[in-house]
């Protein structure tokens, strides 16, 4: 639902909304993202629970760990048709209340061929909301004229962060994961339902041909997705791996390993709320420079660690290099040419694909040689985002322009 390009690669502005609306569109978009990373961290912090439940080693694991990105790569084109048949507003409220309660479904699996369709399912159904989530995101940071999205993805992150504590707490209690993710998915929910009541209403144009099903993605969105690549990539790692990763490699308790993805998501989220202000003081290509050599610090330090603080001071160093780059990655791509929302889809899938498929590409090497080694792999692909940062280099905004979408908000304002 982004704005229409013009051939520079700039976005054209759009038409005004009075600015209490626009607040209240932020705030609510800003919810939803909460709401989404809620769901992330509940069922990150499970996956040793889920692991013992189902009794599948490491390579297993990883394996069933592939489905959720298969489920997305099938269902993430078909967020746009959805938005396009029945309004940003409606088709974002459906989606999230299918993410929401499929957060249930694995830890309802009792081995390896029930947890994969489970998987699958849920990954289906997150990739679906992130896509309409971000492209409301993108949307209504066009209409407020200054950038929001690493905020946004700040809200995101500390939505992991809740979910996460809430899953540390439940971990440590020795709660059955069943009924602690049944109760998070309720929560969630509704509280998904309410916010999405605020986000823009946005329509397409009567004469705006539904997006295809399938599209390959610009050549643009594919070379900054690659950046995005590597960070989601940790990102995703650091979420799903971290608590497994202190339980196996350094002994630690469930209480404590699960502690390890608070962690994680903790430095993630500071760094995307204060990311706006950072981007706009020192430049989105030094600002991902500068994460990349943190990243890259952080994964040594989990490398090379014989104690469990060590290993969480390096996971609390990827989330702070990497924070802000998937957000950069979708402002690049909304700016890369003339078809931004094209871009933006082609770049979501590349990035958030990354974030799925990590889990089972750790698994794999773990099960061929070691977590350790596993690691060894992130801390490379961090170094990309140093080589890499200068395709997220932001062209200027057009001073004027024409409007992409007809939005029921502006009928009413």
């Amino acid at each position: 639902m982004a704005g229409t390009g013009t051939p520079d690669g700039s976005l054209p502005l759009v038409p005004p909304l009075p600015r209490d609306r626009l607040r209240r569109a932020r705030r609510s978009v800003a919810l939803v993202f909460l709401v989404h990373g809620a769901v992330t961290g509940n069922f990150a912090t499970r996956i040793p629970w889920i692991q013992d439940h189902t009794g599948i080693p490491p390579g297993q694991l990883g394996l069933a760990l592939a489905f959720p990105a298969i489920g997305a790569s099938l269902a993430m084109p078909l967020a746009g048709r959805i938005s396009h048949r029945f309004g940003a507003r409606t088709a974002l409220r459906a989606l999230l209340a299918l993410w929401t309660l499929s957060l249930v479904l694995p830890a309802l699996s009792p081995g390896l061929y029930a947890l994969c369709p489970a998987l699958l399912v849920y990954g289906a159904a997150s990739g679906m909301s992130d896509v309409a989530m971000n492209a409301l995101g993108v949307e209504t940071e066009d209409r407020l004229g200054r950038p929001i999205m690493s905020g946004l993805h700040g809200m995101w992150s500390a939505g992991a962060l809740l979910g996460s504590a809430a899953g540390t707490l439940a971990a440590h209690d020795g709660w059955d994961a069943r009924l602690h993710l049944a109760a998070a998915a309720l929560v969630l929910t509704l509280l998904g339902a309410a916010a999405c009541q605020g986000v823009l209403d946005l329509r397409s144009a009567p004469e705006e041909h539904p997006p295809p099903r399938f599209a390959l993605p610009p050549r643009s969105a594919v070379i900054i997705g690659a950046i995005g690549f590597c960070a989601v990539f940790a990102e995703g790692a650091g979420l799903d791996w971290s608590a497994v990763y202190l339980r196996d490699r350094l002994g630690t308790d469930a209480g404590l390993a699960a502690a390890s993805t608070t962690a994680f998501s903790c430095t993630m989220a500071a760094a995307r709320l204060a990311g706006d202000k950072v981007v706009a003081r020192f430049g989105a290509v030094r600002t991902v420079r500068a994460g990349g050599v943190l990243a890259a610090a952080g994964g040594l330090l989990i490398v090379a660690a014989r104690h469990p603080v060590t290993a969480m001071a390096g996971f609390g160093l990827i989330g702070l290099g990497i924070a802000v780059v998937v957000p950069l990655a979708f402002a690049a791509a909304g700016r890369s040419g003339p078809a931004p929302s094209q871009a933006i889809a082609g770049v979501a899938t590349i990035t958030y694909t990354s974030g799925l498929i990590a889990p089972s590409a750790i698994g794999g090497i773990a099960q061929a040689s070691s977590l350790t080694v596993s690691f060894g792999l992130v801390t490379a692909l961090a170094c990309g985002l140093v080589v890499g940062a200068r395709v997220l280099r932001v062209p200027a905004r057009r001073a004027s322009g024409g409007a992409p979408a007809v939005a029921d908000d502006l009928e009413r304002s």
